[in-house]
This record gives structure tokens, sequence and C-alpha cells, in this order.
């Protein structure tokens, strides 16, 4: 009963089974006061007095429920619950029909007191009950005892089920917060990683664009210097492949800007695009399977990591040879790049602070987001094989496969015979 309970929890004052709980214990109340005193006036037996006290409980039982905050303190609480049971109490004993009353007055007591006191208070109005019915025609029997027995158990039942439901609604409300607080988390969690994830492929694209496009005008430029004095064509040569790169690597910077494709998928497909970039890099192409298209970022992918591997190739491996495979298979597409170089041993941290580690670990996360495996086999002075697999569809959740073995694999020991 919101009007009269004493302090009840914020949240619990306000769930609508609360307010309608207290609307029907109000009602009730005033529902069977006023078919009492209209039975009373109907046949003559209230009386003046008792029509004056049942008034009176009527406003003072309504003040718990109009005048605001009246059950504020338990103090307020107790001293309004007393005025209504005493009057309750003095209408019952001149008049035995209003023990009626006191089912509704049950609740009240379970609602408003603390157990230890509201039960010896159930009992109590009972006992009011019995007495006044003791005092009516055919004196105290049986059914005058077992009913109002009954219906303070049934009231006491009733009051401590919807405590237990209160509990669990209030447990429930608990969970639910909890739940609340754990979703906000996971979401503030969640844009960190986006935010570190996005800072990744920036990083990735940096690498693979602009880093290695300032890689090759710097070898350009050096090659260039270092033939200027002995053959001036070939210098100028350089120089034109430095201003072709420059412009080239300015066109990447603009798309990637724009995140749009690489400017060597551009009005070309994915093979041919692979056959350029083995050409300028003096490696062995080979096509396998009748191409079909992929999805952007699969060959955005499959593009860079050839990118990156012919540049590890040219720079770091010292190798003579080099072949790049394309293979088109019903269910997925492999590509597999191969040089018969240096090698190193890919189990162990390069010591080395020239060699790209962050390029192969970029093109591990490239391909792992594409649901795709990677294996990069090697050792020293064995040559270097990397092998990709990309499926055509990914589940969704699917695990991603990246593997790195020690020892060179039979594509590159092709390659170094």
């Amino acid at each position: 009963m919101t009007s009269t309970e004493p302090e009840p929890p914020a949240h619990a004052a306000n769930t609508p089974a609360l307010r309608l709980m207290n609307l029907a214990l109000h009602g009730l109340f005033f529902a069977l006061l006023a078919v009492l005193v209209a039975r009373g006036l109907a046949d003559g037996t209230l009386g003046a007095a008792g029509l004056v006290t049942a008034g009176v409980l009527a406003g003072v039982y309504a003040a718990g429920g109009v005048v605001e905050r009246v059950r504020s303190t338990r103090l307020r609480a107790g001293v309004w619950l007393a005025a209504v049971v005493l009057l309750w109490i003095g209408l019952t004993l001149s008049h035995p029909e209003y023990c009626y009353l006191a089912f509704p007055l049950y609740f009240v007591c379970l609602h408003l007191m603390p157990v230890r006191w509201a039960v010896p208070a159930v009992v109590g109005l009972t006992a009011v009950v019995v007495a006044a019915q003791a005092g009516t025609d055919g004196g105290l029997t049986t059914p005058k005892v077992l009913g109002p027995v009954v219906g303070a158990a049934v009231a006491l039942l009733t009051a401590y089920g919807y405590a237990a439901l209160y509990r669990e609604s209030r447990e429930r409300q608990r969970l639910i917060d909890d739940l609340v607080r754990t979703r906000d988390a996971l979401a503030a969690s969640q844009r960190e990683a986006g935010v570190l994830a996005e800072r990744q492929r920036l990083a990735r694209e940096i690498h693979d664009t602009l880093a290695q496009g300032l890689s090759s005008i710097v070898l350009l430029a050096r090659s260039a210097e270092s033939a200027l004095p002995a053959d001036p064509a070939a210098a100028s040569e350089r120089i034109r492949e430095v201003g072709q790169t420059a412009s080239a690597n300015l066109a990447e910077a603009r798309r990637f800007v724009q995140a749009l494709t690489p400017p060597a998928l551009d009005d070309t497909t994915l093979t041919e695009a692979l056959r350029r970039l083995a050409a300028a890099a003096d490696a062995v192409f080979l096509l396998d399977g009748e191409p079909y298209p992929l999805p952007v970022e699969a060959e955005v992918a499959l593009l860079r990591l050839t990118q990156e591997a012919l540049a590890n190739a040219v720079r770091h491996a010292r190798a003579r040879r080099i072949a790049v495979s394309l293979t088109y298979l019903d269910d997925e597409v492999t590509l597999d790049v191969f040089d018969d170089g240096v090698g190193f041993d890919p189990l162990s941290a390069p010591s080395d602070s020239d060699r790209p580690t962050f390029g192969l670990h970029g093109m591990r996360e490239r391909i792992a987001a594409l649901g795709g495996s990677l294996t990069v086999e090697s050792a020293p002075g064995e040559g270097t094989a990397v092998a990709v697999s990309l499926p055509l569809r990914v589940p969704t959740g699917a695990g991603v496969g990246v593997t790195v073995g020690a020892g060179a694999g039979a594509g590159a020991g092709a390659v170094a015979r």
C-alpha cells in the first residue's frame, strides 16, 4: 500500500503491481464499509453513534491515502494505524457485522509493521472478531471462530506470498541493472576495440602503400645516384622511374584517404595486377584455374600480400628467382610466393632492425580478417615460401588458421632448384 507503507523503496513505490494492490486494498475497505453502513441505515441498527464512528473511521482511513506523507515515518504510520484499529474495534464491538473489515486490516498491518509485530497484531484483530461474534445471537460457535481464523491465515499466506514475489522482483531488477551496466561496459569495450582495430588497419594500409612506395623511391634514387657518373642514360631512366613511383604513391595516398580500391586494381583484374607486380620484380607469374570475380577486400588483401612478399624477397632475401602462383579453386583462392633467397627463422624475432616484422604481422591480420589462413615457411639459407588460402564464403564466427612453420616448403625448393 503506497499510501501507508513507511519509507518504501524508491523503485517499488512506482511499480504498477504495487499501485494496483494499493487501489484494490483501499477499494475493498471502503466498499465493505459502505455496504455495512447502508445495511445498518436500512434496518435501523446502526444508530447515530455508529454512523458517526463509521464516518470518522472512513475519514481517518482516507487520510492515510490522501494526506501527503502520513506514512513518511514509522511513528506517523503507527499513530495512523492505531487510530484506524481503535475506531474499528469500537465499531465492531457495538456492531459485530463490522468484523468483515478485519480482512483488509490484516493486510494493512502486514504491510506496515515488521513481522515480529504484524503477526501478533493479526492475532489480536482475530481475537476482537471472535469476541464480537460471541455477543451475537447463538453465542460463540465453531463457524464463528473458524471463519476469522481462516481469514487471518489466508491474509498471512497472501501477504507473505506477495512478499516473496516482491523480493524476487527486486532481485530481478537488480539483475537487470547489472545486465545494463555490463552491456554498457561491453559497449565501451567494443568501442575501444574498434578504435584499436581501426588504428591497426590504418597502420597496415600506410605500411602497404606509402611506406612501400617511399622505400622504392629511396632505392631508385640511390641507384640513379650511383649510375649518374658512369651511365647518365641509366640514371635518367631511374629518375623517370622515381617520378612514376612517386605519382603512383600519391594516387595510393589519395585513394587510401577516400577508402577506394588501390590504383593497381583500377580498370584491370587481380590476375593482371599480380602479373604486373611480378614482372616489376623480375618474378615468374603462374595462373591455375579459371579466374572469377572476388570481393574487393579479398582482391586488395591478395594484392597487398603479394606486394609485401615481393618487397621482402627483393630487399632482404637477395633472391635470384621468385615465383608468384595464383590458383582459383571451386571453394577457395590460393596465392603462393616463393623465393630462393637467404631465408630466415620464422619462429624467432629477427635481430636486424631493418627486417619488416610489421609487414608479416600486417599480412596475418589482413588475411585473418577475411577468414583465411596464412603459412610462412622458411629457414636460413633455404628460401621462403608464403602461402595464403582465402575461402569464397566466410561463416560467421569461423575460426582462422594462421600457421608458421620452420623448414623450406616444397615450392621454395622447386624454385631453388
